[in-house]
């Protein structure tokens, strides 16, 4: 149950990621079919501007924890979030490719560091028995940040390119004021005063970090699955499959709204059956959704796929973080889950640019869902073999305390 002193923490949570991945990412793809309409840049040099985000986000997420621990991590947030309203600003006239690079890596750096620092801070102010419903619900903001991109960017395009980008810069000013009176309300000593109570946790330490790795990799892999559907999907809908920019745009809406609803679904899962299982579950209707068209262009089937692969974007990421929050604790969770956020951010980087060549090459986006629902598939192969891992463990538990009653 959610009480009124998680409400700071929950909106720092929900801003960071808001303006993280929901604005300084998301915001793009709808604008990514136009850039190339207008002339501004060539279908091959808006992909790869898309992925100089993710090679931003990349060293952002290496350098978070750091930056957090050197420096006060209220500080650290407002300063992204300046650093993402200044991309959005300063992109707003046609430029060069290498000045959008710049300006979009930057906002790729920013992005990552809100993603690890906010929802980190979220849950160091939150009491251990709300961490988990605090936990998925700041990663609403990812969705709120596709739906605020699908509604408003269509509709600002119909004034011009330069009214679009600096009404997202405004957007992130507002973001940033929410977010900047809501830091000023989080608990000082919170976190200090839940490390002691997770002590417990560093036992059987390296059975603990076998499943936390491989849930690591689990999660990279996460990575490359949802590159076609983040990176690529209005465009592939717009100009490959020839739905125009309208249909395109109305299918980010509902990508955004199952981004809005998935922390919500996954919460009540995790609940229900354990945030171990609810992973399993999740990646393996992730696999099948982005897998899904494959098999047809229907305009339902891409409907089905953009919903759950959208509920499942911070789905998986709420699960995630919850499940290394759960296996290391509050203290150790910042650390971990820039380990995670790091690992996701170089796979996420490479497939992306990756997945550009593959498109200059063969000229066609189908092939990358392919890639995405086997990475996904692989990923919930790693997650099964680490609740072996568990399994195992306990058995062996449970014999040698079998084993000692029997002696006694």
């Amino acid at each position: 149950m959610i009480k009124k002193e998680d409400h700071p923490a929950i909106v720092v949570g929900i801003m960071a990621t808001l303006a993280g991945i929901g604005i300084a990412r998301f915001a793009y793809t709808p604008l990514l079919p136009e850039l190339v309409q207008q002339g501004w840049f060539s279908g091959g040099q808006a992909a790869y501007l898309g992925a100089a985000n993710l090679l931003g986000y990349l060293i952002g997420a290496l350098s978070a924890f750091r930056l957090s621990e050197s420096f006060a991590p209220s500080s650290v947030i407002r300063l992204c979030l300046v650093s993402i309203c200044l991309s959005f600003i300063f992109c707003a006239q046609p430029n060069s490719f290498e000045w959008f690079f710049i300006w979009r890596f930057i906002a790729g750096v920013a992005g990552a560091i809100l993603m690890v620092v906010g929802p980190a801070e979220a849950l160091a102010c939150t009491p251990l028995s709300r961490r988990t419903s605090v936990g998925t619900l700041v990663f609403i903001g990812i969705g709120l940040g596709a739906v605020i991109s699908a509604i408003t960017v269509p509709l600002l395009l119909q004034i011009n390119l330069f009214i679009t980008w600096i009404s997202l810069g405004g957007i992130i000013i507002f973001i940033g004021i929410l977010c900047h009176f809501a830091l000023k309300k989080l608990p000082n000593k919170a976190f200090q005063k839940e490390v002691t109570s997770d002590q417990t946790t560093d036992n059987h330490k390296t059975k603990t970090k076998t499943i936390v790795f491989l849930l690591v990799a689990a999660y990279a892999l996460d990575a490359v699955g949802f590159i076609p559907h983040t990176v690529f999907w209005a465009d592939y809908l717009a100009r490959e499959l020839g739905l125009g920019i309208n249909i395109a745009s109305t299918q980010w809406l509902v990508f955004g709204i199952g981004a809005m609803l998935g922390p919500i679904f996954v919460g009540i899962t995790a609940h229900k059956v354990g945030l171990s299982y609810a992973l399993l579950i999740a990646f393996l209707f992730k696999a099948v959704a982005v897998f899904l068209p494959t098999l047809s262009d229907s305009l339902i089937i891409l409907t089905i796929s953009s919903f759950i692969v959208g509920a499942l974007v911070p789905g998986i990421v709420a699960l995630a973080s919850g499940r290394i929050a759960e296996l290391v604790g509050a203290r150790k969770h910042k650390q971990y889950w820039g380990l995670a956020t790091a690992t996701f951010a170089i796979a996420q980087a490479i497939s992306g640019y990756g997945m550009s060549l593959i498109y200059n090459l063969w000229g066609s986006y189908i092939y990358l869902f392919y890639i995405g629902s086997t990475a996904i598939v692989c990923g919930f192969s790693l997650l099964f073999i680490g609740e072996i891992v568990i399994a195992t463990n306990k058995s062996n538990q449970n014999k040698s305390t079998t084993l000692n009653e029997m002696k006694l």
